[in-house]
C-alpha cells in the first residue's frame, strides 16, 4: 500500500507561484507512474501533468504548459509541482496520484499524455491540497 501526502497549497495572487509536494510512503525508485490532478470547485477532476519515475518524459495539460513543472526527488521519494504565473482558473484542490508500473511492463507506454484524461485510473491518491488564486 502506498500513501501519498500532499502539501504546499495556499492562497496566492494572480501571477504568483506555489510549489506543491507529494511525499510517498514507499521507495518510488524508477517504477511508478505519478501524476498531478486537480478539481476546480463545482467541476470534474482533470489531469495536470504525468511522469514515470524511471523515464524522463513529462506530459502536461495544455492549460498549464509552460507555467507548471513536474519534478521528482528520488532520494526523498517526493514528487513536486512548481506552479508559476498562476491564474484564478488554477484554483482547485490538487491531488497527487501514483500507480506501480515497472519499466519492463507493457503498461509503461500508458504513462503518457493520454493518462491525463483517465482521472480514476491510478491506484493510489493523496488527500489533496487546496490552491486558491485571487485577482
Amino acid at each position: 500500500q502506498v500513501q501519498l501526502v500532499e502539501s504546499g497549497g495556499g492562497s496566492v495572487q494572480a501571477g504568483g507561484s506555489l510549489r506543491l509536494s507529494c511525499a510517498a510512503s514507499v521507495n518510488i525508485g524508477s517504477s511508478y507512474c505519478m501524476a498531478w490532478f486537480r478539481q476546480p470547485p463545482g467541476k470534474e477532476r482533470e489531469g495536470v501533468t504525468v511522469q514515470h519515475t524511471g523515464v524522463g518524459a513529462t506530459y502536461y495539460a495544455d492549460s498549464v504548459k509552460g507555467r507548471f513543472t513536474i519534478s521528482l526527488d528520488s532520494a526523498k521519494n517526493t514528487l513536486y509541482l512548481q506552479m508559476n504565473e498562476l491564474k484564478p482558473e488554477d484554483t482547485a484542490m490538487y491531488y497527487c496520484a501514483a500507480e506501480y508500473v515497472p519499466t519492463w511492463s507493457r503498461r509503461l507506454a500508458t504513462c503518457a499524455q493520454g493518462r491525463l484524461s483517465m482521472t480514476t485510473s491510478f491506484d493510489y491518491w493523496g488527500q489533496g491540497t487546496q490552491v486558491t488564486v485571487s485577482l
